[in-house]
């Protein structure tokens, strides 16, 4: 039981790190993974999006609207399909990236400091593998996960 209480207690607080370094983007560490996988791919849909996130469906479609209305995403129908919406970054959003980019980083910087060098390159894989794992065991099946920040 350990182990479950140190990965909410990590989770929480590299969640918190992360909120204060984006604020002044007006985005949260629960919004900026959708900015940035909107932006490395341009015109996806809500539904190829869900497809690559762990996060339920209706957590997606909340945040798509709240960051439609924050000016970080446009929706446009489909052509084939006017009931699916591709989803595109604004100006706004790419110009966030960068800024987005670097908060990911020294969050994880500051996660790993107190690992040796030497297993702080082994922890990602595992806890990736851990959570597909898990994610699996609750009927969450991904495609393969293409989103790293």
């Amino acid at each position: 039981m350990k182990l479950i209480k140190w990965l909410s207690v990590s989770d929480r607080y590299a969640k918190a790190y992360l909120d204060e370094k984006l604020a002044p983007l007006g985005l949260t560490s629960s919004h900026h993974m959708y900015v940035l996988k909107i932006c490395r791919t341009p015109g996806l849909t809500q539904e190829a999006l869900l497809d690559r996130l762990y996060i339920h469906p209706s957590n997606v479609t909340r945040t798509i609207t709240l960051l439609e209305r924050s000016g970080f995403l446009t929706r446009q129908p489909c052509d084939h399909d006017r009931r699916t919406y591709r989803l595109y970054p604004t100006e706004k959003a790419q110009k966030a990236v960068p800024a987005i980019e670097k908060a990911c980083r020294d969050t994880e910087d500051a996660l790993l400091k107190a690992l040796p060098e030497e297993d702080r390159a082994a922890l990602a894989p595992m806890l990736q593998l851990t959570g597909r794992h898990m994610a699996a065991l609750c009927g969450m099946q991904k495609q393969e996960d293409e989103f790293d920040v």
